[in-house]
């Protein structure tokens, strides 16, 4: 019975050692670019759809904050979407993103004078930020939660917006044609 366990035990090792080294080299077809360098890192994949010529306008919400001095994954969503989405052979002019931020994730859009005074660490998100604002994307902070951590918008990254409220962003984009993105 100790044999056949042993047995099994082994059999079960082989498994998990094939897939990981499986699922390792998958991961090295993820690359970053062509559009934001550094970030959004995708796969190609064969896909049925026809999207060269359609247009995304896409909000995506972010209230959770990366941990000091990391790169908040959320935010990178948006330089993996825009870079998947050129390299698939969409026109980069025909991508508008807003990131739409509230809650703890307000810290990752601060400048970095404000946040090294709150975590004594650069901030990682300010070349992400800048990234995106340079590739047309609206980066908008809700009021009410700038109001309730005394955020004001001299304190965000160069080229941050404030809108009233999470909310009212989200209602205004879509009056403008954007999804929501679910994540």
């Amino acid at each position: 019975m100790n044999t056949k366990l042993s047995y099994n035990k082994l059999l079960i090792t082989l498994l998990v050692l094939t897939i990981s080294q499986s699922i390792q080299a998958k991961m090295t077809d993820f690359k970053d670019g062509p559009a934001i360098a550094g970030y959004g890192n995708h796969a190609p994949v064969d896909s049925k759809s026809q999207i060269k010529d359609i247009k995304f306008k896409v909000a995506f919400d972010v209230g959770n904050a990366a941990d000091p001095g990391e790169l908040n994954r959320k935010f990178d969503s948006l330089a993996r979407f825009i870079n998947m989405q050129v390299a698939a052979g969409v026109p980069k002019e025909n991508i508008q993103l807003a990131l739409v931020v509230h809650g703890k994730a307000s810290f990752d859009l601060l400048d970095n004078d404000t946040y090294q005074k709150a975590h004594q660490l650069d901030n990682k998100n300010k070349p992400l930020i800048q990234n995106l604002l340079a590739n047309n994307v609206r980066v908008i902070l809700c009021g009410q939660t700038a109001a309730a951590y005394d955020i004001s918008l001299a304190q965000l990254i160069e080229g941050s917006e404030m809108e009233l409220s999470a909310m009212t962003a989200h209602a205004l984009l879509q009056q403008q044609g954007f999804t929501v993105n679910p994540f």
